[in-house]
């Protein structure tokens, strides 16, 4: 019998869960900093380029397109042929266009390579899939966080990328075949992908679990006609688009509203990359042991909270009065500044918010769709990656409308904000379907005098 066929407690040992976990991690960890290494790389190669905001927020949001678009295929690719195959084969075709952004000549050039490198993105609808295959309903949550939190590698270029350009000379080495500045970066990790790739075939388990061997595709696409499916992608939008999407602006907003030099601005973005990405194994321990939803809740909540402050444009409020109260006849009041040890402190908390949520999103997916993951978990990644494409170009449209930076954070105070409430919309519907009995009951008096409680009308908890 095929061991892609037969279940995972009789055909995986500990060792190999283990060896695809740690090997699709770390191939994941590499591609993430591939994906988002315009975040820090733009800042130098927008001096050069002379690139306006918006053609930086369109150079920071081409990489993430193409590693979002064909995110549904690969997690159906994964499902099909193995995450063995899939992977090795994704890692080693990125360090081409890796390769080719490091020869880049004209911004023409650097949008097409940009775009062509972004494919590292979809290593998370591939690594999602396979660990799925690999570990029990009852460990896919610590299992799926522990791979997730190869999101840290948005924090790899952020911390050794001013390093790295400022490692080799301008002019290079080997007559200008190791290039320097801001193009060693690429072509280094172009490097490591050969290496990455030709790590994971010779490692690896070879006989592969393949749910999806067999079936066809019109049966691995039904789940996504459900509702639910769309509405842990809008989850996910929140939860990962919007770390995406700050992990590539704040370099860029630390720089221009604080006046930081590149090397701090990286530095304080990693302090909210690493809560977004190492917290996720934690996220996925609240979420097998308490329910994701019922973390999800808290997730909202507190990044509600903290976006709010974040939102609040600096300035103050000036009181038209009578000249007998104050000479000029106007008075300012509630003065707000917001200094960048307050401003990276919230970011954190957001940060932490959304490294625990994007676990409790995708402890969803094995929960209600265990023989799909590779499509739901496609779909949703796409969704999620989509909205780190988007979200960059509404921050850079929306500050060259009205000059405020703090409308990147009001932009994801509404996105989190209609998640929450079509959350808690399906919980209400899900309580008025278990409780028919009390859906007209709004007060309750207690029982009357002599008369016993009746349990059977509790909301059961």
């Amino acid at each position: 019998m095929n061991a892609s066929k037969l279940p995972i407690a009789a055909s995986t040992s500990s060792a190999e869960s283990r060896t695809v976990l740690t090997l699709s991690t770390m191939a994941f960890t590499l591609m993430f900093a591939v994906w988002l290494m315009f975040g820090v790389l733009g800042i130098p190669i927008r001096k050069e380029f002379g690139l306006s905001d918006v053609q930086f927020g369109w150079l920071t949001a081409i990489a993430v397109l193409n590693g979002s678009i064909w995110r549904l295929l690969f997690g159906l690719w994964t499902d099909r042929f193995g995450g063995r195959l899939v992977m090795t084969l994704l890692v080693g075709a990125t360090a081409i266009p890796a390769f080719m952004v490091s020869r880049a000549s004209t911004f023409t050039e650097l949008m097409i390579y940009a775009f062509l490198a972004g494919m590292a993105g979809n290593a998370f609808s591939v690594g999602i899939a396979w660990c799925s295959a690999w570990y029990p309903r009852q460990r896919q949550g610590f299992a799926l966080g522990v791979f997730g939190a190869g999101n840290v590698g948005a924090s790899v270029t952020k911390i050794i990328g001013p390093w790295l350009i400022g490692l080799v000379p301008a002019a290079g080495y080997i007559g200008g075949f190791v290039p320097g500045g801001w193009r060693f970066v690429p072509m280094l990790y172009s490097g490591l992908l050969i290496v990455m790739a030709a790590a994971i075939w010779m490692s690896c388990p070879r006989h592969d679990h393949k749910p999806g061997a067999g079936r066809p595709i019109r049966d691995l696409l039904r789940p996504l006609r459900q509702m639910r499916v769309w509405r842990f992608s809008l989850y996910y939008v929140v939860v990962f688009g919007a770390y995406v999407a700050l992990s590539m602006w704040l370099p860029k907003y630390y720089v221009d509203v604080f006046g930081m030099e590149l090397r701090d601005a990286a530095l304080l973005t990693a302090l909210f990359i690493f809560p977004a990405s190492l917290l996720r194994p934690f996220g996925g321990w609240l979420s097998d042991k308490f329910g994701a939803r019922r973390i999800m809740y808290w997730v909202f909540w507190v990044m509600l909270l903290a976006l709010l402050v974040l939102s609040a444009p600096q300035g103050h409020i000036v009181l038209y009065v009578p000249k007998k109260i104050h000479e000029s006849g106007q008075v300012e009041t509630l003065r707000f500044v917001m200094g960048p040890y307050l401003f990276t402190l919230l970011v954190f908390v957001v940060g932490c918010g959304m490294g625990i949520g994007k676990a409790a999103v995708y402890k969803h997916i094995p929960e209600y769709f265990p023989n799909d993951v590779g499509a739901v978990g496609g779909l949703v990644g796409l969704f999620g990656a989509l909205g780190g494409f988007f979200l960059p170009l509404l921050f850079a449209y929306s500050f060259k409308a009205t000059g405020i930076p703090q409308t990147t954070f009001a932009i994801l105070f509404c996105v989190t904000l209609a998640s929450l409430i079509w959350m808690h919309l399906v919980v209400l519907k899900l309580l008025k379907r278990a409780t028919p009995h009390l859906d007209h009951v709004f007060e309750d008096h207690g029982p009357r005098p002599h008369e016993p409680l009746n349990y059977s009308d509790e909301i059961p908890g």
